[in-house]
């Protein structure tokens, strides 16, 4: 986990938001109190509850980037690129990672990402700003992740892949080695990526092809 000294901000209290909440708090020291380390940050609309797992939530019109380190734990890659966008200039970022996953000293994570339990990430890999890679994800050697990337459980990236902005890959997707996908790609659950996909859109079989509406 890494975060400044002010509280860690998790935006969106629903399921992956939750999940974020335990991968903090499996890196914490056992003397720290997650009251005060984090809390849940929601919009005005959807504040109901003042505690959620335990922690505060807050509403979105009394958010103040000077007392909080932000994450974005909203699987959605372009509404989490929204939510961003709206943040304020000086907002700060935290970057989530659970003690469990394997990680090389060979590889850069961008600011607001989330790293969870079981992920293995090999060697000479740069990954972007507020990416998401989920339980037991694999990324080999020399891969290229774009910001607001994410990937869903169990999701194999093969190496020398180089992945866009904004793509999403469903749970237990898989993509060959030497492949390049285009910004703002949906690669659908189970989907197999074995040619480069160079036009935006959702992908999905096996191999993938276009789904059209």
């Amino acid at each position: 986990m890494t975060a400044g000294k002010k509280k860690i901000c998790i935006i969106g209290a629903g399921g992956h938001g939750r999940e974020t909440l335990c991968a903090v708090i499996d890196g914490m020291d056992s003397a720290q109190d997650i009251r005060d380390i984090a809390c849940f940050m929601v919009d005005d609309e959807y504040y109901d509850e003042t505690t959620i797992m335990g922690i505060e939530v807050i509403p979105s019109s009394k958010f103040d980037a000077a007392l909080y380190d932000v994450v974005v734990a909203i699987g959605d890659p372009a509404t989490r690129k929204k939510i961003v966008e709206r943040l304020p200039a000086d907002t700060t970022y935290a970057t989530i990672i659970h003690p469990s996953a394997i990680i090389s000293e060979w590889v850069e994570i961008g600011e607001g990402s989330i790293i969870s339990a079981g992920v293995i990430i090999t060697c000479n890999i740069k990954i972007g700003k507020h990416v998401h890679l989920n339980t037991r994800t694999t990324v080999s050697h020399d891969c290229i992740l774009g910001d607001f990337f994410t990937a869903a459980l169990g999701v194999s990236i093969s190496g020398n892949c180089q992945l866009g902005s904004g793509v999403y890959l469903g749970t237990h997707a898989a993509i060959k080695q030497k492949i390049t996908v285009t910004d703002n790609v949906t690669i659908g659950m189970g989907g197999v990526v074995v040619k480069d996909i160079q036009e935006a859109g959702v992908y999905v079989g096996v191999p993938v092809q276009k789904l059209v509406k």
